[in-house]
């Protein structure tokens, strides 16, 4: 019987260096940076959802088309008290493109008691 506490063959990790795009200038002068935890849309994957601050209790996102992002940076992942990661990036987006902000909330009296 084999023992599984012996620790078996492990992957090797390569690093990745950072490339940064050639035409940088080009790409401040005609796209604008935006950070936060990226994620697929559940109904159309032609579009990306951004999260800016995911770890917040009044958070909001934005909705951007796949296809008007130009280049993605990975930044730092962000780690709560439980070691739960979100992974975080910088997309740049074409200027000029159509991007939806969205800020959900819930219905309540705002009459005070």
């Amino acid at each position: 019987m084999p023992d599984e506490t012996i620790p078996g063959k492990s992957k090797k990790f390569e690093i990745q260096a950072y490339k940064r795009p050639q035409n940088i200038r080009d790409l401040i002068n005609t796209h604008v940076p935006f950070s936060g935890a990226p994620q697929r849309h559940p109904y159309e994957p032609e579009k990306v959802i951004l999260i800016p601050d995911p770890f917040s209790t009044h958070t909001f996102y934005y909705e951007f088309e796949a296809e008007d992002i130009s280049y993605v940076e990975e930044l730092p992942s962000l780690v709560d008290i439980e070691g739960k990661t979100i992974s975080m990036a910088r997309i740049w987006v074409e200027k000029k493109s159509m991007g939806l902000r969205c800020s959900p909330f819930v219905v309540e009296d705002t009459a005070r008691k």
